[in-house]
């Protein structure tokens, strides 16, 4: 059957099943001839195919199906993989398969798809999450998110990259979901399972760059890329050139085709600020749009990683902005860090890491008195930008697998404190982005993996190793070498979750589960509602955070030092009947020992906080 997805998109390349047979069809303006070859069961045909006006090329073969393997030759020179590949079974220099993706029976009749609203994001990675580091894996440990509490995965790129492990971020061929960890059915599956819990599922998509090996685009075509814009990576896409409109469509029909085909309920936009366009239209805000007309009537959540602390992203087209729900803010784990590790060197100079800027950042999303090279960055925060536009985290695989060692904020500094940054991240009305492993303090790092053909290895591993010369710990070349090495199989090995921490740290896996609880219950916390939040730094070591809804208030003492004495005066709270709802040094929790207490003096309340804990008081006024 012809694959019509969404109210009316379709892909517009690539192998198609269709009845009686499959439909090639591939943009190749580089060559004046294109030739599909077919493989079945050992018998190749090489069939011509017909040339379109554009530099496209189609055929429908009625002697291939699913399963059938294929390449095209480009003026018939050895056949190469399609660019729309959706399977890669031998990997990003191999044959491609065709897939009908109409073969698959879904289960998830009623799924009305996510909305930008009480989300709690769970990031992950194939590969590392389970020993197996399958689909079916992460299918084996839905159960466990679901009691977690959380409703959106975000997975790590999963698009075909070279080798048998990668963080996702070299994919090549982009429709492709890798074989190492299954096949594309059993991605479906995994995503269907999660809309039979309740749960959403995301995919991180990469636009900004296409990986350093098995990139035969511009085989195909030199306009993919053009020199008129340069991007960390090289040449930058041709969003906006001559020719750009093939280009802006393999984007489009690639955000359209996890949508439909997938079901998947949303994207999140790798660094955004690369994605160099000077049309009318930039290629984020179209894409976005063309994304939700196909899924629907289904709505998704599109988030962008944005390094310029860019809110118009997140805003709606009516105010200016480009019509996404949300944006990697990642100002609230800088501060947090800075201030419990005194991380000071790379982007962490810019941060103070005191209580002061915690504060302003849950107030604002952005630290709004972050400035590069004297000039301030990015959009100044409206009120009218809702909490839910802003994506904080305590880790994220960028802030953990980026550094050195890979070591989580955790294997840093001590738990009792650990456990005060969970609750002030859980608390916050930001939407909250948990790291896999961070609710049980995982006991593993996660470092940068790689597995590329050996002399481009060398050199991956020697860029990653001087990455960090500018580091007072690696100066010396030789601690350098101690820098796990991103092609060894190992360094991915030590990278996998032990789900045994479950077990091991239960007290801390206990805590996420109730703040998660509470935040998708709570009457006042289950809002994402920055205009009734309130953050001060009340000292240098403790932060309050006031919300509320109606007569109904939360108030959080966030304390990373020693125990004091706090006075509340002066707030206009009735504290009377205030009730201690949650204490991160309930002993259940792994907290240190002693309960927070509220009472009255002649001067007003007064909460006595022990050291390094978090407590959460309810009163209604």
């Amino acid at each position: 059957m012809t694959m019509t997805m969404g109210d009316g998109w379709r892909m517009t390349s690539g192998a198609t099943a269709i009845a009686g047979g499959v439909e090639f069809s591939v943009w190749a303006p580089n060559a004046n001839r294109v030739q599909v070859q077919v493989v079945d069961d050992e018998c190749i045909r090489t069939l011509e195919m017909e040339r379109e006006p554009a530099g496209r090329f189609r055929i429908i073969d009625s002697g291939s199906r699913a399963g059938s393997r294929y390449g095209f030759r480009l003026d018939g020179a050895s056949p190469l993989p399609d660019p729309y590949s959706r399977f890669q079974p031998d990997g990003v220099h191999g044959l491609s398969e065709v897939i009908d993706p109409a073969a698959y029976r879904w289960s998830d009749v009623g799924w009305t798809g996510m909305a930008n609203d009480n989300l709690i994001i769970y990031e992950l990675h194939i590969g590392a999450m389970t020993e197996a580091g399958t689909f079916q894996g992460v299918i084996e440990q839905l159960d466990e998110l679901k009691d977690l509490g959380i409703n959106l995965i975000e997975l790590m790129p999963v698009a075909q990259c070279p080798g048998n492990r990668n963080w996702g971020y070299d994919g090549v061929d982009l429709f492709a979901p890798s074989h190492c960890y299954g096949r594309p059915d059993e991605f479906r599956r995994l995503i269907d399972e999660a809309h039979q819990r309740e749960i959403g599922v995301i995919l991180d998509v990469v636009y900004n760059h296409l990986g350093p090996e098995g990139n035969y685009l511009p085989a195909y075509a030199d306009a993919y890329f053009t020199d008129r814009h340069t991007t960390p990576w090289g040449d930058g896409i041709n969003w906006d050139g001559s020719e750009s409109g093939p280009v802006r469509q393999f984007a489009i029909d690639n955000a359209c085709y996890w949508v439909t085909e997938f079901h998947i309920d949303g994207l999140r936009i790798d660094a955004t600020h690369a994605l160099i366009d000077d049309s009318p239209v930039h290629i984020v805000q179209e894409l976005t749009e063309r994304a939700r007309e196909a899924a629907s009537p289904r709505s998704i959540v599109v988030i962008a990683e944005d390094g310029r602390h860019e809110i118009t992203r997140a805003r709606p087209l009516g105010r200016g902005g480009e019509g996404l729900d949300g944006i990697w803010a990642d100002d609230f784990h800088h501060e947090i860090r800075v201030m419990l590790t005194n991380a000071r060197e790379n982007y962490y100079g810019a941060y103070s890491g005191t209580t002061t800027a915690i504060a302003n950042t849950i107030r604002t999303g952005f630290e709004q008195d972050f400035e590069a090279d004297g000039h301030p960055v990015g959009t100044v925060v409206s009120p009218d930008d809702p909490a839910s536009s802003f994506v904080f985290c305590i880790q994220n695989h960028d802030q953990v697998g980026n550094r050195p060692f890979g070591d989580r904020l955790h294997h840093e500094i001590n738990l009792d404190r650990y456990l005060v940054a969970s609750t002030i991240l859980l608390f916050s009305p930001e939407t909250p982005l948990l790291f896999m492993g961070q609710e049980f303090a995982a006991s593993s790092p996660f470092l940068y993996f790689t597995d590329h053909p050996e002399a481009l290895g060398r050199l991956v591993t020697e860029g990653r190793r001087n990455e960090f010369a500018g580091f007072r710990a690696f100066h010396d070349d030789r601690m350098r070498t101690t820098i796990p090495d991103p092609q060894a199989q190992s360094t991915f090995l030590r990278s996998k979750l032990d789900l045994n921490d479950r077990t091991v740290n239960a007290g801390v896996l206990k805590l996420y589960k109730t703040l998660i609880s509470m935040r998708r219950n709570d009457p006042v916390l289950r809002s994402n509602d920055r205009a009734r939040t309130s953050a001060h730094a009340i000292t240098a070591e403790v932060v309050l955070v006031h919300r509320w809804a109606n007569d109904e208030h939360r108030l959080l003492i966030a304390n990373f030092g020693s125990a004091i004495d706090l006075s509340l005066a002066g707030n206009g709270w009735n504290l009377d009947e205030a009730e201690l709802t949650l204490t991160t040094s309930d002993r259940d929790f792994f907290g240190t020992p002693g309960i927070p207490s509220l009472h009255r003096s002649e001067d007003g309340a007064k909460i006595r906080m022990p050291g390094r804990a978090a407590a959460i008081w309810s009163f209604r006024t």
